[in-house]
């Protein structure tokens, strides 16, 4: 009897498999970052600033002294005060600023046309774009840490609590800027704009939300504003994981309130993938 042999599919039909949209998403990362990393003011205006704006603040007002939160309790310095800051600014820098100018300028010069006659799916695009978020945003993460600790003595956690309520901020805060930032790159009209449009947005938000500024100390309306986008519950699940209990007095309501804290920064993850899905397209429908 003669042995059937039956040929793989792709053998039979000359074709060769097609990697799947994880596969080529996955691609996509490496292609990203290495990008990233070859484009100095990206480097420096989302990956390098918060590093560089952390010494600014340590070396201009340490003189003041150590930040009290009230009479009785123990003061922490300057710069361990915004470091917790500093860390959000980077997940919104990493994610929103970064994502938004950068697919917004792709739009602009043809990029996402071109991509769009290809087998690559929105899918795998935005993997690869998000990939390239969270590898950028924790190397920038570490390398603050490293600095803040090493060269600035800030003290960091000895405690596995709050490394694990920073990890869940961070990897929540990260993925929400990440589709807040896809979402926000369909207003630009052109790439030329995009750092025009985006860069007040983003700096703006840093300024309202206890990132440059002491919370406590603003208006109780700007607080209010404040309190409506992702940043502001970011620097506050910060400070919640870097700062001590007693600092938890200067927040808006008295306590970390952590539980808002992810129920907010889930709220703007579901809003940025839904205008997300909604808006993105390979070109303009105006172009």
């Amino acid at each position: 009897m003669t042995a059937l042999v039956t040929e793989p599919a792709h053998r039979a039909t000359g074709r060769t498999a097609r990697p799947g949209i994880v596969a080529l998403g996955l691609s996509r990362i490496r292609y990203e970052v290495t990008g990233y990393f070859r484009s100095p003011d990206a480097v420096f205006f989302t990956f390098l600033f918060p590093l560089v704006m952390l010494g600014i603040f340590t070396a201009a007002f340490s003189s003041a002294g150590d930040i009290v939160p009230g009479p009785g309790a123990e003061g922490i310095t300057i710069g361990a005060y915004y470091l917790p800051g500093m860390l959000a600014a980077g997940v919104l820098l990493s994610g929103v600023q970064n994502l938004a100018v950068d697919i917004a300028t792709e739009k602009g010069d043809g990029t996402l046309k071109r991509l769009g006659g290809t087998p690559l799916s929105p899918v795998s695009y935005f993997l690869g774009k998000i990939g390239q978020v969270f590898v950028t945003g924790v190397l920038q993460a570490a390398l603050l840490l490293v600095v803040a600790a090493t060269v600035f003595g800030i003290a960091l956690p000895t405690d596995a609590e709050s490394w694990m309520t920073f990890a869940w901020v961070f990897v929540l805060g990260l993925t929400a800027s990440a589709l807040l930032g896809i979402a926000l790159s369909a207003l630009p009209r052109t790439g030329k704009s995009a750092t025009a449009v985006v860069i007040p947005i983003v700096l703006v938000l840093q300024f309202i939300s206890g990132v440059y500024l002491q919370f406590n100390m603003l208006p109780e309306w700007m607080q209010n504003i404040a309190s409506a986008f992702p940043l502001k519950w970011m620097a506050q699940g910060m400070r919640a994981a870097f700062l001590p209990d007693d600092f938890a007095a200067l927040e808006q309501h008295g306590t970390w309130d952590l539980g808002w804290v992810a129920i907010w920064l889930a709220v703007w993850l579901v809003v940025g993938l839904v205008i997300s899905r909604v808006t993105f397209r390979w070109i303009r429908r105006d172009a």
